[in-house]
């Protein structure tokens, strides 16, 4: 490899902001690839739980870990969230609203809905069976239990992906970790979503030294060099 020059000065006043920078893009896809592994065949997204105005940096980290974007916001694509379904007096309204508007509008959007029970996944799928709709996916949140043995209970998310039976995508979230990640990948779920990949992501230790003898020393003595 051919060395590299630069301009000392600017090289000292950018290198925090870079490091900033990439010690929280690395942290990012170092999480994500290790989640990606181990929960295929299911797909692993990040959720809109970034950090301020680092939206697209952050989406862009688990791209490179080898994960999947969820929406960028809520032009690209609409979600009905536990909220959403509660002010307008259950799923089958509000699904019912947000395709009206959609038509009405004259948008093509695809839309998104949170559903915490089998009862409500039973109530979705029946507004489909008689209704024209723009869901393309449902989400299936908190229905995998951790258990006081450490391990996992996953029967309501398999009932629910059977329930569906690939008519529409499905997203598991709610209680997503290294740890479970591979079981709620085995029940069949297309994707699995983590908002702990940006919100709460432990940056990397990276840093800068200009090599001159004295760094080389201390790096020896710290195993960085």
């Amino acid at each position: 490899m051919q060395p590299t020059a630069g301009c000392a000065q600017s090289i000292i006043v950018a290198e925090r902001v870079v490091l900033n920078f990439m010690q929280r893009m690395s942290g990012i896809a170092t999480m994500t690839k290790a989640m990606a592994d181990a929960a295929r065949p299911a797909c692993i997204l990040e959720t809109r739980k970034t950090a301020p105005r680092l939206r697209l940096v952050d989406k862009w980290a688990v791209l490179i870990g080898g994960g999947k974007n969820h929406m960028l916001g809520l032009f690209d694509m609409g979600i009905i969230k536990d909220n959403h379904i509660s002010v307008a007096g259950g799923i089958t309204n509000a699904m019912t609203y947000v395709d009206q508007f959609l038509v009405k509008e004259n948008l093509a959007v695809p839309v998104e809905v949170e559903t915490r029970t089998l009862e409500e996944v039973r109530d979705l799928l029946k507004y489909t069976d008689e209704n024209k709709t723009s869901l393309t996916r449902i989400m299936l949140d908190n229905m995998v239990v951790p258990l006081p043995n450490g391990d996992l209970d996953v029967s309501m998310l398999k009932d629910a992906v059977q329930l569906i039976n690939g008519r529409f995508e499905t997203e598991a979230s709610g209680n997503v970790t290294i740890d479970t990640v591979k079981k709620i990948g085995e029940t069949g779920v297309t994707y699995i979503s983590s908002g702990a990949l940006t919100h709460s992501v432990k940056a990397l230790d990276i840093s800068l030294k200009i090599d001159t003898e004295l760094p080389l020393q201390v790096g020896r003595r710290k195993n960085r060099a």
